[in-house]
């Protein structure tokens, strides 16, 4: 298939070009640094960043795209369900 963008720069405000799936985790960060998050299940996510504090959490919708780049999902305080890093 032909891409006719292959020859641009991706940027933080290009469409994601590949995805995972998150498992939150209260220990660990992730593997991938991710451009932004999706959620597919609504309800609570929790997110650590840059600061490494305790966690900020956001209450989303089933479908929501979060502009983060978070470190780490956790697993406490987390209710929301498939959730992707877009990448």
């Amino acid at each position: 298939m032909a891409d006719t963008f292959a020859n641009l720069s991706k940027g933080l405000g290009s469409p994601a070009t590949d995805w995972f799936a998150i498992t939150p985790d209260d220990n660990n960060d992730l593997a991938v640094r991710p451009r932004a998050i999706r959620v597919g299940i609504a309800g609570t996510i929790t997110v650590v960043g840059d600061s490494r504090g305790s966690g900020v959490s956001f209450t989303v919708a089933a479908g929501e795209i979060l502009p983060l780049r978070p470190l780490r999902v956790m697993a406490t305080g987390t209710s929301a369900g498939e959730i992707r890093g877009l990448v």
